[in-house]
């Protein structure tokens, strides 16, 4: 059963409109221009290096453990 309205229609915020009108036109021009934070889009900071020495270090730990326990000789 169809709404005698037709489908719902939201209001888009003027700025929303306008990014994305610019997005399109430079999509067109083979050119995609972005702020610094959408380009990032991710955590800035050391964390994610602290993240992968601290896996690292983990694994090299765990497999230490288990060449010591199952392939001493």
């Amino acid at each position: 059963m169809r709404c005698p309205g037709g489908p719902a229609r939201y209001a888009i915020p003027e700025e929303v409109e306008a990014a994305m009108a610019t997005r399109q036109k430079t999509r067109q021009q083979r050119q995609i221009v972005e702020t610094p934070t959408e380009a990032r889009q991710a955590e800035p900071g050391p964390s994610v290096l602290a993240l992968l020495t601290v896996s690292t270090g983990l694994a090299v730990l765990i497999l230490g453990v288990l060449w010591f326990v199952f392939f001493r000789t």
